[in-house]
C-alpha cells in the first residue's frame, strides 16, 4: 500500500455560524472622568477658564472720503494693458521657422485667451484650414 492508496478522512470543519463568537471585552471607563472631559462646569454663565473682559467703546470724530470720477477710472485702466486685437479682426500670422514655417498667412481671430506672462494669447483660424491655433500677440499684425 502507498501513501496515496490510503487517504485519510478528514473532519469537516464547523461553519461560522455554529461556532459562538464572543463580543469583544470593553474597558469600562469612569462616567464622572468622560462627562468632565467633554463639558466643562459653568459658573455664572462664564466658562473658568475664560475671564470676562470689558471693551471700551471707540467713537469716530470724522473720517475723509475721496471722491473718484470715471474719467478717473479710465485714465488708471488706460495704463493696463489689453487685448490689441477684438474677435472677428482678420490678421496676419507669422509663424516661427522652427514650428510651422508654412503656416503665415491671413487668419480670423475668433477667441480672446489670458496671457502667459509675457503676451496676451488668441484663438485663430485660417479659412483653408478645418482646425484653430494658438498664436501670441506677438505672432499677430493687423491685415490692411
Amino acid at each position: 500500500m502507498n501513501k496515496h492508496s490510503a487517504i485519510k478522512k478528514r473532519s469537516a470543519k464547523p461553519s461560522r455560524r455554529t461556532v459562538a463568537r464572543k463580543a469583544p471585552a470593553r474597558k469600562e471607563r469612569k462616567a464622572s472622568a468622560r462627562s468632565a472631559a467633554r463639558k466643562p462646569q459653568q459658573t455664572n454663565g462664564h466658562s473658568p477658564s475664560i475671564a470676562p473682559i470689558s471693551i471700551p467703546s471707540v467713537t469716530i470724530a470724522s473720517f475723509e472720503m475721496a471722491s473718484v470720477s470715471v474719467s478717473d477710472v479710465a485714465v488708471i485702466g488706460s495704463g493696463l494693458q489689453t487685448h490689441r486685437f477684438q474677435v472677428g479682426q482678420t490678421v496676419f500670422y507669422t509663424s516661427s521657422p522652427i514650428s510651422r514655417p508654412g503656416a503665415s498667412g491671413s487668419y480670423k481671430v475668433v477667441r480672446l485667451l489670458p496671457s502667459d506672462g509675457d503676451d496676451y494669447q488668441y484663438r485663430i483660424k485660417h479659412a483653408g484650414e478645418a482646425f484653430e491655433r494658438v498664436a501670441k500677440e506677438s505672432q499677430l499684425e493687423v491685415e490692411g
